[in-house]
């Protein structure tokens, strides 16, 4: 594990970087500030990068116009690589027809629409549509009533045997400084005990997150994994999820682990990142460009 100054000393030894979303391109209070610079970088070296994310509540060509409207226009679609392209790919493979219900805003559903299922949201689940429901999913922590619509949700899991898709598997993500807000990730956990039932999950740290990014970059070149970083803001999903990959990574600072906490996190968990730098931006005296 390496403490290192400036993140261009990390992505000059790397021809892939994969990238979290929230806690290293952008926070609570919008982008990190400078991480312009970083694919500015990126772009005039020729190096490839990807956004890994967890997060489920929009498509890739949404999640891209969301960092559009901040003035990055680095990231396109075809960069960004999340969770809920895998939920879509597995709806396609495994659930024919029916409901899916979910849990999410109606916009987190868009794009599992796209599989030409009926999506619902589980509010609107009842006596005259629950023999038609096929698959549950965790989309977003917001769009429903926490206290109605995951009671619903309990019952509806313990009467009915199908498969459920947690779409993100984050726990928590900050919401200032000092707070967090429960994450979708970690509702359904809850549920998941109650039921006491196995969920389906795709997102880091599961490896199939990595094998699909890894598989479209395999698709055009040749690739190695010691050709690629993971840099993320989270011990349990990023650095993880990296590190059982095969993958070198980078803990940052701008996230879920501050710089006061890291030291214990790390200890406590047993997760070691292959460097630590307190964010992903590239120092404008080192450009070269």
């Amino acid at each position: 594990m390496h403490r290192i100054e400036n993140f261009k000393s990390i992505i000059d030894k790397y021809d892939v970087i994969f990238f979290d979303a929230f806690g290293v391109i952008k926070t609570y209070q919008g982008l990190v500030p400078g991480i312009e610079r970083t694919f500015e970088y990126l772009e005039a070296k020729g190096k490839e990068y990807y956004i890994v994310t967890n997060d489920a509540s929009r498509s890739p060509a949404q999640l891209a116009e969301s960092y559009h409207r901040k003035g990055l226009f680095a990231i396109t679609p075809e960069r960004i690589v999340s969770s809920g392209m895998l939920t879509k790919e597995y709806l396609d493979l495994k659930v024919q027809d029916g409901i899916v219900a979910y849990l999410g805003t109606p916009e987190s559903s868009h794009y599992i629409d796209s599989s030409g299922l009926h999506t619902m949201p589980v509010s609107e689940i009842n006596s005259s549509n629950i023999d038609k429901v096929s698959a549950m999913i965790f989309l977003d922590d917001e769009g429903f009533d926490w206290i109605q619509d995951l009671n619903k949700t309990v019952n509806l899991l313990r009467k009915k045997t199908i498969p459920v898709i947690v779409a993100n598997t984050d726990h928590a993500y900050p919401l200032s400084v000092h707070d967090v807000s429960i994450a979708i990730g970690g509702i359904a956990s809850m549920v998941e005990n109650i039921v006491g039932k196995k969920f389906i999950r795709f997102g880091k740290p599961d490896s199939q997150m990595f094998m699909f990014a890894y598989d479209l970059i395999r698709e055009y070149r040749q690739i190695n994994k010691k050709q690629i970083v993971m840099v993320g803001d989270t011990l349990q999903t990023d650095i993880l999820g990296g590190n059982k990959f095969g993958l070198d990574t980078v803990l940052v600072l701008t996230g879920n682990t501050l710089a006061k906490d890291v030291e214990t996190r790390i200890t406590s968990t047993g997760i070691m990142p292959t460097y630590i730098c307190e964010n992903a931006v590239v120092e404008l005296g080192g450009l070269g460009f």
